[in-house]
């Protein structure tokens, strides 16, 4: 597959009943991937063309590190440029991920949220598969690891658009991709979709009911819902609207408790509502690595409380929530 280039893409998407998603995509990429808008994306494509050939014997997408294998040894050269290119592409926030002697160490474990979410999932061999707020797709390999036949991730950050593109150099798998964009900018009403993520997204949205009507149209007849986000404990009708920041995020409109965000779903005509985890974030899952440097979950918490954020509020609490149409 060649780098940045979505044309097998375009020629797919019919295939799958996504037409209007294919008619859009040159829109997509050019608003998500503009260089006036993005002055890094310069110096991450450059990291990218940084990255070295080498020829893959193994792809792991089943196992918790997703990974690949050298057919044979990578010369101390093409290790060089792999750490470097690699490197240039830092902050990695999803993973883990291992390419040859590269481990990825990333901020987030989510493959802690992958075996939380499994007891729920719902077969995807053969299924299409969007996957809202993806990252650089760590959840998406994952998914393809499931025998998805596509998997879309969509999500506005183009350095994780750049990662991804990184992991695809050398996995070339034509089942997976990554769009530059957020939810809303898809079409509306696709309904093309046996399975929709949306994972760490809602508490980002400032109006939650616009993108879970988002998530359901873009949901085909039968499909699952797949939703994690972060809740507080409480009754029903609770909801925290911080004042300011949130573990030093400034962009956290609404955290329910779980029986209103499940009162939500039904609000929105979502049917067959099942909590499938609720758990309060460790610091082990979330964290400062080598490839991670900047502050993680153990520095947005109170040194003194650690079952609040430094602003006082409750500690990230998660819960996934299985939902259909």
């Amino acid at each position: 597959m060649k780098l940045l280039d979505y044309t097998a893409l375009l020629r797919q998407l019919p295939g799958y009943d996504l037409d209007p998603l294919a008619q859009d995509i040159p829109r997509l990429l050019e608003i998500g991937m503009n260089i006036k808008r993005y002055g890094d994306i310069p110096r991450w494509q450059r990291a990218l063309d940084q990255l070295p050939e080498i020829e893959v014997q193994q792809k792991n997408i089943n196992s918790d590190v997703v990974s690949v294998v050298a057919a044979a040894q990578p010369s101390a050269q093409q290790l060089v440029q792999l750490q470097q290119g690699l490197r240039g592409l830092m902050p990695w926030r999803k993973g883990p991920f291992q390419l040859f002697d590269c481990a990825i160490d990333t901020e987030w474990r989510s493959d802690y949220k992958w075996q939380r979410l499994q007891a729920a999932l719902e077969p995807l061999r053969g299924k299409r598969v969007l996957d809202v707020g993806c990252g650089s797709g760590y959840h998406c390999w994952r998914m393809a690891g499931e025998e998805a036949a596509l998997v879309l991730g969509v999500d506005p950050t183009p350095l994780f658009i750049f990662q991804y593109w990184a992991l695809q150099k050398y996995m070339q798998n034509p089942s997976v991709w990554v769009l530059p964009a957020r939810m809303e900018d898809l079409p509306r009403n696709l309904q093309g979709f046996d399975a929709v993520f949306s994972m760490g997204v809602l508490y980002h949205r400032r109006s939650p009911f616009d993108h879970l009507q988002e998530l359901k149209e873009a949901m085909a007849a039968e499909a699952q819902l797949i939703l994690e986000t972060l809740v507080i404990e409480g009754d029903k009708g609770e909801v925290l609207v911080p004042e300011g920041r949130y573990a030093k995020m400034g962009n956290v409109w609404f955290i329910p408790s779980v029986p209103t965000l499940c009162g939500w779903l039904k609000k929105l005509k979502f049917s067959n509502i099942e909590v499938v985890d609720v758990s309060t974030t460790a610091v082990d899952e979330q964290r400062r690595t080598e490839w991670m440097q900047f502050h993680s979950l153990r520095e947005f918490l109170d040194p003194d409380d650690p079952g609040k954020t430094v602003e006082g509020y409750p500690a990230p609490r998660r819960a996934i929530i299985s939902a259909r149409v």
